[in-house]
């Protein structure tokens, strides 16, 4: 699967990623551009994966990508048992329309 630019070098949109994923999991829903929570979708996904699994590897894997203790910890601590039933599919994108000034479409993208 090929990955989006967004218009960034890989370094920023690394960066912005692991940003927009630490957001998800810190605050429920985010809204940004449709590009942008298509491109996090995934990301977020695994991170709770992880979360699931639990044990000292998967939480080592998770701070190396988020780099935010507290997100971590709140991956581990609340988000991650919130899902121990279920599968997959932890989030949904809602477009809300496009962006007032530059008209790019935007989305909500939160947890399920």
């Amino acid at each position: 699967m090929r990955q989006a630019k967004l218009g960034r070098d890989a370094g920023h949109r690394q960066a912005l990623l692991r940003n927009l994923v630490a957001s998800v999991l810190m605050e429920g829903r985010i809204q940004t551009t449709d590009a942008k929570a298509k491109a996090a979708r995934p990301l977020v996904e695994r991170m709770i994966t992880l979360g699931k699994r639990g044990d000292l590897h998967a939480r080592r894997q998770a701070a190396a990508f988020l780099g935010q203790d507290e997100a971590v910890e709140k991956l581990f601590a609340d988000v991650a048992p919130r899902y121990r039933e279920r599968s997959g599919g932890y989030t949904r994108i809602m477009k809300v329309g496009p962006r007032r000034g530059d008209a790019a479409p935007v989305s909500i993208l939160e947890l399920v």
